[in-house]
């Protein structure tokens, strides 16, 4: 690592990232997410925290090809048919395990749950950014951190999914 570049880390909560963006009306595209990460906010490495579904290996192919580090979690299939994966333990874990190998890090979720990570960031002076997919729907919790804040859901233009062209 350079001595005179900063070392920025992303740690998304996919599942929060993904139903947040189409709470608000349309489709995140990932790998145009990517780049932007990479391109405004010079992030070296993007954890993304997601539910592993047997039969999504196209979908993690396609996301490890677009350059983020998937960690996995377990599903359980409940008995109305939907999966569920909570991957917020797994996100503070490894937000917690990569501490001494970046210079801050940013959070991509509007969960409350993540709050007592947030704060200790914060207080060490390693909080970089914490991306809110959507304004409307937020943890109360997280507004202490306001000054931290981007929303994604104003850049819909930039990094919606574009429709298919033939």
């Amino acid at each position: 690592m350079k001595h005179n570049r900063r070392n920025y880390y992303a740690f998304i909560d996919s599942q929060n990232l993904n139903l947040s963006i189409r709470d608000a009306g349309w489709i995140l595209d990932f790998g145009r997410f990517r780049r932007y990460l990479s391109d405004k906010y010079r992030i070296a490495r993007a954890y993304l925290f997601i539910g592993y579904l047997p039969g999504n290996e196209g979908l993690y192919a396609e996301l490890q090809q677009s350059g983020y580090i998937l960690i996995f979690k377990p599903t359980l299939l409940l008995p109305d048919g939907k999966a569920k994966g909570n991957v917020d333990a797994e996100l503070v874990l490894h937000a917690m395990i990569q501490y001494p190998d970046y210079d801050r890090a940013m959070i991509v979720s509007g969960d409350g749950d993540f709050h007592c990570l947030i704060e200790y960031l914060e207080k060490k002076g390693k909080l970089y950014k914490l991306l809110i997919p959507n304004p409307r729907k937020y943890s109360s919790l997280l507004r202490k951190f306001r000054r931290y804040f981007v929303y994604i859901d104003n850049l819909k233009n930039k990094l919606g999914q574009r429709k298919n062209r033939q």
